[in-house]
């Protein structure tokens, strides 16, 4: 996990909106996808439409990204707090 992986770990324990983390981070939006899209292809955060509707299909995250809300997943948490 990358130094802006975790950090962007850090912010997810909690679902929180694109803009939050735009917002919290303070990165471009560019960044912030990238980084969401490589958590989410290797399972350690998940997807929603909402704060309590979960995407259950694959999610472009370059495209849809910046309308969503992230987690971290069980995974995702074993992960950012075995480091």
């Amino acid at each position: 996990m990358t130094d802006r992986e975790f950090d962007l770990m850090d912010e997810l324990y909690f679902v929180q909106p694109f803009q939050y983390l735009q917002e919290t981070l303070g990165w471009e939006e560019k960044v912030i996808l990238e980084s969401l899209e490589s958590l989410y292809k290797r399972g350690l955060i998940k997807c929603l439409k909402s704060p309590d509707e979960e995407c259950f299909y694959q999610v472009n995250i370059q495209e849809e990204g910046s309308k969503l809300y992230f987690l971290a997943t069980k995974k995702g948490l074993m992960a950012h707090n075995t480091i």
